[in-house]
């Protein structure tokens, strides 16, 4: 896994897209959606979606047929960060109805637990875009009012009983505040949210180690590169970028540096390098030094990797002629786009 990332980011699409996204993870968890949803996006760039989407229908049918089984854990309930996308493509109300069950089902942890910001941002966001219902807004917008674990340096504690700057916490944190940017209108909710992105990107960027990749504790260079949190921080920032909710100096370095340093760490087989294993809270800062990472294929840290890997392909020059030249399927080629699907709000 050592080969310097010379391939296209599209090309390292494909082969993520390969391993990841075939299969509901044991758990129900959300790397499943993340995947679907990857294979979704790189399938509107490559011009095959109608192939793409039937696959993951087959695969997501027991999802859709009782949405109530799936357990109640955030974790478990933003598996349904696809059914936008899949609303988009077939058009079946059942992809709605999924992702509304889910939602209205979601309840944050007490102790604020960085990881819901993402479970937050990803499943009330997206409901709103489909719905029009403001009350995921709002919802949305009181789970952020009640998020304190954003230090004075930016950076966010994984909950109250573990103070400590975890690198893929943080993770979740500055991806799922791109998530709730993608899906909110303008208004206080989305202007807070905005303030909170940015003042932690800034923290990020000088916390980015020189190979691109961001550090287990994100604040200790001490600790290792970790790769899921890398790819989520990478893509959080792309997106910001590419929708101009950052400048493009100095963050388009930023971006390509991370995206440098993700590719580095994919093998030909989809396997990756140093994605730390499941973490919840922990009881000192020495228990997440000492955290154990996988080397191989891992849902999580493959999901990540797949999104960040289709968003960097929409801003890598190279794509556009990669088009022209008619690489990739047979179909219509289209923007899988987050926050695009679905109906526009309205003053329900």
């Amino acid at each position: 896994m050592s080969e310097p990332p010379r391939l296209h980011a599209l090309q390292y699409a494909r082969r993520l897209a390969v391993v990841y996204g075939h299969e509901i993870d044991a758990q129900t968890t959300y790397p499943t959606g993340v995947a679907f949803s990857g294979r979704l996006r790189l399938a509107g760039l490559d011009g095959n979606c109608d192939a793409v989407a039937a696959d993951i229908a087959a695969l997501a049918r027991p999802l859709l047929a009782d949405p109530a089984r799936i357990p109640r854990a955030a974790a478990c309930l933003a598996v349904g960060c696809f059914a936008d996308e899949m609303l988009e493509l077939t058009a079946d109300p059942g992809y709605r109805s999924l992702l509304t069950t889910l939602a209205d089902r979601f309840v944050p942890d007490a102790d604020v637990r960085v990881e819901d910001v993402f479970f937050a941002g990803t499943l009330l966001g997206r409901a709103f875009a489909v719905t029009g219902d403001r009350q995921y807004r709002r919802r949305l917008g009181e789970f952020l009012e009640q998020v304190d674990t954003q230090r004075a340096n930016g950076l966010f504690w994984h909950c109250h009983a573990s103070p400590y700057f975890w690198g893929r916490g943080n993770a979740f944190a500055a991806l799922g505040l791109a998530e709730a940017l993608t899906y909110l209108d303008d208004g206080a909710v989305r202007e807070k949210c905005l303030a909170m992105y940015r003042r932690h990107v800034e923290a990020l960027g000088e916390l980015q180690h020189a190979s691109g990749l961001w550090h287990q504790l994100i604040d200790d260079p001490g600790t290792y590169l970790e790769q899921s949190a890398s790819s989520m921080i990478g893509l959080a920032i792309a997106r910001g970028w590419r929708r101009g909710w950052l400048p493009a100096e100095p963050w388009r370095e930023v971006v390509e540096r991370a995206w440098r340093g993700v590719a580095g760490g994919i093998g030909d087989d989809g396997a990756l390098t140093r994605v730390c294993v499941g973490t919840g809270p922990l009881p000192t800062r020495v228990a997440y030094v000492d955290r154990p990472f996988t080397n191989g294929v891992d849902a999580r840290g493959g999901a990540m990797a797949l999104w960040f890997a289709v968003e960097m392909a929409r801003l890598q020059p190279a794509f556009v002629a990669e088009l022209d030249a008619g690489a990739g399927g047979s179909g219509p080629r289209r923007q899988i786009e987050p926050g695009h699907s679905g109906v526009a709000a309205t003053n329900r």
